[in-house]
């Protein structure tokens, strides 16, 4: 029999990282075993490349459904990728053992299946499929769901911070390596003693127990996930390999010793008729930041830059070393916000660290002492500034990358030479990139964004950076997650490169679009991303033609009339949008004002917005035939008894605008919706339309204001009390300054409201206008 040694570890943990290594270098064993999915035991190669630059992660994935993925993320300071390292370089054998994630995925597909099909049955019917979350792995290492073994060791030793126990009891512990390991084993085989036997997830019938593998604490699935492992050490137990080290989670250690393993019957029975998926496996970057426990990742450590800064200088230094170039790091970064940040302020703050982990019983400075320190003596006792450093240093901003030579998708290996050809690198923090269109590598990165979003891959989002419609200018804000990388593998079944995949995922979206608003944003979107519209254009000129609701109609005209009027600017053909336009347009103005009419409150402010849309968007064409079409069907609305005011208002307000209504037939209008046969809500919402935007027509012409207030006096209490929160509505979106005219001209009175202008005396003004023409230069004529 091989001598089998168990490492428990504690995943992403520095010191366990260095204590896998020095036990490594001190059993020289031949195999090596580590927690992880057996899938990706064909590209563990890869680790051993030099391109290969952790975090990165390993994914493994469903093949017929991406979505439903598990990520294996490592760091430098990771036990395991030490382990993986350690074995590439000595030329040992080296192979994951965790439960494959063909059973997985086939587990976690099951189990999402069943919780919708509880909701469909619960008092509200779930509205819809939810998309699948991919899993962090691993869930079980150092603590299960609702159990943490760390927090209990560190509660029976006096301390409330499983951290700062684990980092003084294990990490900060000398001694020898495997002695360490012999003991945190014993610890964790106490605590799991009055564990019950697991038992069989799969009955006799086939059927999987899913209500056993939803506990909450993780029994079943750590169950079968043990007896996997151990299936995998009897194996490589009759290999013939002489010693064999195992690094797997600290509350697995026990579970795997070869002296306390059940008989390999009961295994086999755990790991009976568990169902299958085809899966894929691949590297993909990992960040920084999805290491901490902000990202959702149970396994995860709260400080990965600390964490990093402890495996890279603990080894060579002292522990009073690794504090004061963490000092250091510390003050360069104030310094990079324009705080003094002194060499000797540096020396105190080291000082100040070493005796705070004294007074603290501790082995030495950890970051709860530095970061005392620093705000102490660095800060001036201000957090603010250590918020930065937090970011910066505490979880970094690393982002990994994986080698060239390492398995992609199509899809993903374009994408790749994409972001090589537009020199767009993938960062972990966002990041703002200017485009100018102008220029052939503003519009390749352009369209590159552009088609991703298309396609569900949202590594750029745009921005606002001032006046950019219309014009050669783009803004986005970048920032690179790893799910996306899941989102890329999804994407790969519409096609092998960006342009194919892009066009089939929009001819699918096309026969998907459920109304023509949707079919007409598409088309803008496909125009900037420099995608074929064709087929688009057909779909939505069909439904348009057979369309008669106004609303949809109103609501597709000013995305098409963008692209018609903005196309130029990327040089892009509009000759197919513009037709259908022109018809979609004369179909709205049709059939607008019989829709129009006799509306409840929230049929008529749904169809206001769609006509201000549609306002917006011919008016942007300035196409004289659609202007004067469109100029007399907001006639028709100003003018019907029946349309609520919302809209006639809106509508007076529109023709008032466009020098089409003089003030005294604006007047005439207003005076009849407010007049005392008419609703008080239907008069307030008239108001309402016609005062959107802005209230300079209340402010210049004094006769509509004094009918404004005269229908406000004359209102009863009742009334009054109604209409007030409409108006108060209707008055807020008004500038302060606006609101503070109308007052003043009010508090003057009906007389100052409608007053004339007085005389001016011409005679008596020549000394004036003679002394002010002549210190403006100008030449005064007699």
């Amino acid at each position: 029999m091989p001598d089998v040694h168990i490492l428990g570890i504690r995943h992403h943990g520095p010191g366990s990282a260095r204590s896998v290594a020095e036990a490594l270098d001190a059993l020289a064993p031949t195999l090596v075993l580590i927690e992880g999915a057996p899938e990706l035991d064909p590209i563990a190669a890869l680790a051993g490349d030099p391109d290969m630059i952790p975090p990165v992660a390993g994914l493994v994935y469903a093949v017929d459904d991406p979505r439903r993925a598990s990520f294996y993320p490592l760091a430098s300071f990771s036990p395991e990728w030490v382990a993986l390292r350690w074995a590439l370089a000595n030329g040992s054998s080296v192979r994951s053992i965790d439960l494959p994630e063909t059973h997985g995925v086939a587990i976690r597909q099951r189990l999402a299946q069943r919780e919708l099909l509880e909701e469909a049955d619960g008092p509200e019917e779930a509205a819809g499929p939810r998309e699948p979350v991919p899993t962090v792995q691993p869930t079980a290492g150092d603590a299960r769901q609702g159990r943490d073994p760390i927090a209990a060791l560190a509660g029976a030793a006096g301390y409330d911070d499983p951290e700062r126990w684990w980092e003084d009891a294990v990490e900060r512990r000398e001694g020898s390596v495997l002695e360490r390991f012999a003991a945190l084993s014993s610890a964790i085989a106490e605590l799991r003693r009055d564990e019950p036997a697991a038992a069989p997830v799969v009955g006799q019938d086939g059927d999987l127990d899913l209500t056993a593998l939803a506990d909450p604490l993780g029994t079943a699935m750590t169950a079968l996930r043990e007896a996997a492992m151990r299936t995998a050490i009897r194996a490589a137990s009759k290999g013939g390999d002489e010693r064999i080290a195992v690094v797997c989670g600290a509350w697995h250690a026990p579970a795997l010793e070869p002296a306390s393993f059940p008989s390999a019957a009961a295994d086999r029975l755990l790991l009976r008729g568990l169902p299958k998926a085809k899966v894929a496996a691949a590297w993909v970057p990992w960040t920084a930041s999805r290491l901490s426990y902000a990202s959702g990742y149970g396994a995860g450590v709260s400080s990965p830059g600390w964490y990093r800064h402890l495996f890279e200088h603990a080894r060579s230094g002292s522990a009073s070393d690794v504090a004061t170039v963490w000092l250091v790091k510390v003050a360069q970064e104030l310094r990079r916000q324009g705080i003094d940040a002194s060499t000797a302020s540096v020396v105190e703050a080291d000082r100040l660290a070493s005796t705070l982990a004294t007074v603290r019983g501790r082995p030495g400075p950890g970051l709860d002492e530095l970061d005392d320190a620093a705000l102490s003596v660095l800060a001036d006792g201000n957090p603010l500034p250590l918020s930065l450093v937090h970011d910066r240093l505490v979880v970094g901003d690393d982002i990994g990358s994986v080698p060239a030579a390492a398995p992609l998708t199509p899809l993903a290996a374009d994408l790749e030479r994409a972001q090589r050809a537009t020199r767009l690198k993938p960062a972990a923090h966002p990041q703002t990139v200017t485009l100018d269109l102008r220029t052939d590598a503003g519009r390749a990165r352009s369209t590159l964004l552009h088609r991703l979003r298309l396609l569900g891959i949202p590594w750029g989002a745009p921005v606002d950076a001032g006046r950019t419609t219309g014009t050669f200018k783009e803004a986005w804000e970048l920032a690179w997650s790893p799910e996306l990388a899941v989102a890329v593998v999804e994407a790969s079944v519409y096609g092998t490169t960006l342009a194919s995949a892009t066009a089939a995922k929009v001819a699918q979206d096309a026969r998907d679009a459920p109304d023509l608003a949707a079919l007409s944003e598409l088309i803008s979107q496909c125009l900037l991303a420099e995608t074929p519209v064709h087929d688009v254009v057909a779909r939505l000129a069909e439904r348009a033609a057979t369309h008669t609701d106004a609303l949809e109609l109103l609501a597709a005209i000013e995305p098409l009339a963008t692209v018609c009027r903005y196309g130029n600017v990327r040089g892009v053909e509009t000759g197919e949008v513009r037709a259908v336009l022109d018809e979609t347009a004369v179909r709205a103005c049709v059939g607008l004002p019989p829709a129009a009419v006799a509306l409840d409150d929230d049929a008529a402010t749904a169809l206001r917005s769609a006509v201000e849309s549609a306002h917006r968007g011919l008016t942007l064409l300035e196409d004289e035939d659609l202007l004067q079409r469109w100029w007399r069907t907001l006639g028709e609305l100003a003018d019907h008894d029946r349309v609520p005011g919302l809209l006639s208002g809106r509508a007076t307000r529109m023709l008032l605008d466009a020098a089409l209504l003089d003030t005294d037939t604006v007047a005439t209008r207003m005076s009849r919706a407010l007049s005392i046969a008419a609703d008080p809500a239907d008069a307030a919402g008239w108001i309402d339309g016609f005062l959107t935007g802005d209230a300079t027509v209340l402010i210049h012409d004094p006769a509509l204001l004094a009918l404004l207030d005269e229908w406000l006096g004359s209102a009863g209490t009742d009334v009054f009390d109604d209409i007030l929160p409409l108006l108060r509505r209707t008055f807020s979106a008004f500038t302060p300054a606006e609101r503070a005219r109308i007052g003043h001209r009010i508090s003057d009175g009906p007389s100052a409201a409608t007053a004339a202008a007085p005389d001016v005396d011409a005679a008596a003004a020549q000394a004036g206008l003679r002394a002010v023409a002549r210190l403006l230069g100008w030449k005064v004529v007699s």
